[in-house]
């Protein structure tokens, strides 16, 4: 073995007997970072095959668990967690010593590997296979103390007359000599930062393979059976995955009875008839969400920490600290699922104007907006001042990207300035400092000049359009929120193929402030005119009643949609390509000024 004193890790090469012994004996636990089984059949068949023919199947890596005072005083020794080398234990757990293995689906299932001696190849095993009397059907059995090896052997020459006797003994010891083959284990130390860690598993590992913060918090919660660890990662990963695919509530009732009895499950199970399409959690955002909000950490570093039973001041580990800390993970967990908060939550980042998906930019700011409503309606905060706080904080971070550089050292800044200050104080002193009248006038002007559609600066407009019930360009009664729920397209106020006819490039002619939602019908009418040429027609109708473009008849209803969209009424009905550049320079300031209204409206 070989011991580092610097980095803190030991490389050892092992029987992968004695792999499975600890497995066996629970003293390394695997914790499903990866979730559960994923691995194609056949790759356990070449795993198997790997370690037959002598070959190298990769280091494995552990990280061990702190030693941690318990509440007599005494030190409970800690466990090996498995980060790195789940598939490839879990397939040999299920082919050579017959357990079973949790598939995709949450089903138990086993592997089994066929082995045909005078060949020495290996199969998955199938019905073909499984009626070839040359096969060994499941070399489970030559490793089981179930069945002699001598009985076995005796089987197959009767089954097959001609076979060499001392061959096939020769091959069938050759397959048992798997268990005395080495593997390599790199244990780390507990006192590793999770960044080292992680840098050691990308390096090692050579599929490249990136584990988040998250996963290795996912770890410690798994790898826990004494505060429920186990129970309350299968509630996270079951909310996700019924999220997404909601006929996956009655399979988990059907591979996971005892669970679908639980109160966590009871908790959740909702989820599979709720029709929100906006938030997508994945594990990382639950976490995220719970830890912020009853932690009041940013840091999953300090997370994994706490779980382990960290006392930061003393820099010792102790069994209160892990129990308090899973206790309030739970809640913070059952906080995030309960239908009430979810449901509360999402009408409320709704009513801001966010009813599709793909306006939400920033799922970091999402989560935070959720940490923060929980967290205001346990401190009593009325219904209607937990609205106003949360969607002006989605809007100002996602407006002002707060948690796109480094989030987490933010969030963690943020959190502990409410928790010191309270909302209302630390919000006004944000927006004095960040969105001043250099932020609306120039900055997010300058931010409005783009091309990108999802620009965030372009994507709070359209919600503020949402939210302020605007109808599309030029319809009498059709709103910007019934074309993105139904059918709308997005408008060139200047028509793209009138620009470029004129030799404007792709960057110039699709500028944001040159977009608007219209109905279809209506860009077709419009085509490829100048505005001055088809808005000519609308004044027209207006005045004799007769449409051609739209339904728009009366002048105050066209003055209303063009003010509303922001667009520069004393340039649109004479605009040609001359003036295209200032009036995009006039429909930014508008937009802005728009935003900024609307944000402190909310």
């Amino acid at each position: 073995m070989m011991q580092s004193t610097t980095t803190k890790y030991a490389v050892q090469n092992l029987p992968i007997d004695i792999l499975l012994g600890w497995i066996k004996s629970e003293e390394i636990v695997i914790p499903e970072i990866q979730r559960p089984f994923v691995w194609n059949k056949t790759k356990v068949r070449d795993l198997i095959d790997s370690l037959y023919n002598g070959f190298p199947v990769g280091y494995i890596i552990t990280w061990k668990n702190p030693n941690v005072k318990l509440k007599d005083g005494s030190l409970s020794e800690g466990k090996k967690v498995l980060i790195d080398g789940q598939q490839r234990i879990t397939a040999l757990s299920s082919a050579v010593l017959g357990q079973s293995v949790v598939d995709k689906n949450y089903a138990k299932i086993r592997v089994k590997i066929a082995f045909h001696p005078m060949e020495e190849r290996f199969e998955v095993l199938n019905n073909a296979i499984s009626k070839n009397k040359a096969w060994i059907p499941d070399i489970q059995t030559i490793f089981s103390n179930k069945v002699k090896p001598s009985v076995i052997r005796k089987q197959y020459v009767a089954d097959n007359p001609e076979t060499d006797e001392d061959l096939l003994e020769s091959r069938i010891e050759s397959l048992k000599s798997i268990l005395t083959k080495h593997i390599g284990i790199i244990e780390l130390d507990h006192s590793l930062d999770i960044d080292t860690v992680t840098e050691i598993f990308i390096r090692i590992n050579s599929k490249g393979v990136v584990l988040s913060q998250a996963d290795f918090v996912m770890s410690k919660i798994a790898a826990d059976e004494k505060y429920g660890g186990n129970a309350l990662r299968k509630c996270i990963d079951y909310f996700c995955h019924i999220y997404m695919d909601q006929s996956f509530r009655e399979v988990l009732r059907q591979n996971d009875p005892d669970y679908a009895e639980t109160d966590f499950f009871k908790s959740l199970q909702w989820i599979a008839d709720s029709s929100d399409e906006i938030y997508s959690p994945g594990y990382q955002d639950v976490l995220r969400v719970a830890y912020t909000y009853l932690f009041s950490r940013g840091k999953f570093a300090d997370l994994v920490s706490l779980l382990s039973g960290r006392n930061f001041a003393t820099r010792t580990y102790e069994e209160s600290i892990a129990e308090e800390s899973f206790h309030k993970l739970k809640m913070g967990v059952l906080g995030f699922v309960n239908r009430t908060n979810y449901e509360r939550f999402l009408m409320c980042i709704q009513s801001a104007g966010f009813t599709e998906h793909w306006l939400i930019r920033s799922k970091t700011s999402l989560n935070f907006s959720y940490a923060l409503f929980l967290k205001l309606r346990d401190e009593g905060v009325s219904q209607n001042e937990i609205e106003h706080f949360v969607k002006r904080w989605f809007v100002m971070a996602s407006l002002t990207g707060r948690y796109s550089g480094s989030a987490e050292s933010i969030i963690d800044y943020d959190i502990k300035q409410i928790n010191e200050k309270g909302v209302p104080e630390f919000l006004s002193m944000i927006e004095a400092s960040e969105m001043g009248e250099g932020f609306w006038e120039v900055g997010l002007v300058n931010d409005l000049t783009t091309a990108s559609w999802n620009s965030s600066a372009h994507i709070i407009y359209i919600a503020s359009q949402i939210k302020n019930n605007v109808r599309g360009f030029l319809s009498k009664d059709i709103t910007i929120r019934d074309m993105l729920q139904h059918r709308g397209d997005i408008h060139h106020i200047f028509p793209k193929k009138y620009l470029e006819s004129a030799g404007l490039t792709r960057g110039q002619y699709n500028q944001v402030a040159n977009y608007a939602y219209t109905q279809q019908e209506i860009n077709i009418q419009i085509g490829k005119a100048a505005p001055k040429h088809y808005m000519s027609k609308v004044v027209a109708q207006c005045e004799n009643g007769t449409l051609n473009i739209g339904n728009i008849k009366e002048n105050s209803d066209l003055e209303n949609n063009l003010k509303t969209l922001d667009i520069p009424t004393d340039l649109i009905f004479d605009a040609e390509v001359n003036i295209y550049q200032d009036f995009l320079e006039q429909r930014r300031k508008l937009m802005a000024a728009t935003i900024k209204d609307y944000y402190y409206a909310l």
